[in-house]
């Protein structure tokens, strides 16, 4: 005899195990009290089958957790990141899923896709392309603020509304234009050496002109940093960059720093903008900064929404006192905001 809650049990695995059944389990280690994992499925968007790399932390044992997108440069994996970056101790230390899909789509049969090492297989850019030969696999500016973000939400425990993004080179890039595309989606947002304003760098003009047009240069704004930078209306978002000062692509003019800290100035975004003496564009550099983004990610994502949790019923001067208090305590680079620290304090309590 099965029961109302035999029934119920039983229609929950099968519920459970159609959800899983989308994603398939590639390897698994424990790593830091969590598990890093690698997923394979077939993506809609890209017409392709995808790989990307989940790190669980142990945290999710106990309920959901925040979020964070990870996405890598030209020619990598979503190997790159979990081998090299160093990052799982401190996805274990503030209890944050992080997921790091691959750089593009694979095998899709298309003449010429692998070709160049800094476009086409392992150079998706992170836009939608709408040039014929693209159109149909190039979809990764969707594929990764859209159906990555409803597979996770489906398969692991998350709170997808505490979500942050970051990225390294091309990756930076994309972390950077999803979040200034996509205002409220990423509570966070940060980048190592990313290429900041494509319109105006070789790779970009490579990138953008097969994916999206050589004489269609208009579209190329709307996946351009510094251009949507400029424009910005969304919610408040502090922007955390890293740079290595012995960054071979930075003094080729590949990543154009400069010209991004002007468009945040222009648009009124928060920047932190780090230059970083005697590093270069490697693992190495990102290995040695990688806990001071994930503490910045930990601001937006964590500890400062739980603080102003505990303080909401206090009266209003109270409320900013503790803020204040809690800006002077993370001396991180304040002081470099574009905006007045009044209104620091009350763009984020408006996160929350």
């Amino acid at each position: 005899m099965i029961t109302a809650t035999g029934r119920f049990v039983r229609n929950l695995h099968l519920i459970g195990s159609n959800i899983m059944a989308s994603i398939k389990e590639e390897s698994s280690n424990k790593v830091f009290g969590g598990f890093q994992k690698v997923y394979s499925h077939e993506s809609k968007e890209l017409g392709c089958q995808m790989k990307f790399a989940v790190y669980i932390p142990p945290q999710a044992e106990s309920g959901p957790v925040p979020v964070i997108y990870w996405l890598s440069g030209l020619t990598c994996t979503e190997q790159n990141f979990i081998t090299k970056a160093g990052a799982q101790q401190y996805a274990s230390k503030h209890g944050f899923l992080v997921v790091a899909p691959d750089t593009s789509p694979r095998d899709c049969k298309i003449p010429g896709e692998d070709d160049s090492w800094d476009f086409g297989t392992g150079a998706g850019f992170y836009v939608d392309a709408t040039e014929e030969k693209w159109k149909t696999n190039y979809r990764m500016f969707s594929y990764v603020t859209k159906e990555l973000p409803s597979l996770v939400a489906a398969n692991f425990k998350v709170e997808s509304d505490k979500a942050g993004i970051m990225g390294h080179s091309m990756g930076g890039h994309g972390a950077l234009i999803c979040a200034l595309k996509n205002p409220g989606q990423y509570k966070s947002v940060s980048a190592f050496a990313p290429i900041c304003n494509p319109v105006n760098c070789p790779w970009g003009v490579k990138a953008f002109s097969g994916y999206l047009g050589e004489g269609n240069k208009d579209a190329w704004k709307d996946y351009d940093a510094c251009e949507l930078a400029k424009k910005y209306n969304g919610p408040p978002l502090e922007i955390m960059v890293d740079q290595g000062k012995a960054d071979n692509f930075l003094t080729q003019g590949q990543l154009l720093p400069d010209n991004l800290v002007s468009a945040c100035a222009e648009g009124g975004v928060p920047i932190i903008m780090r230059m970083q003496e005697g590093y270069d564009h490697s693992y190495y550099f990102m290995a040695t900064f990688m806990a001071d983004h994930f503490d910045h990610h930990a601001k937006f994502l964590k500890e400062f929404c739980m603080m102003v949790k505990m303080i909401s019923h206090k009266g209003c001067h109270e409320v900013v006192g503790v803020i204040i208090s809690f800006l002077h305590s993370h001396d991180d680079g304040y002081s470099t905001l574009s905006t007045g620290t009044d209104q620091v304090i009350w763009q984020k309590l408006s996160l929350c």
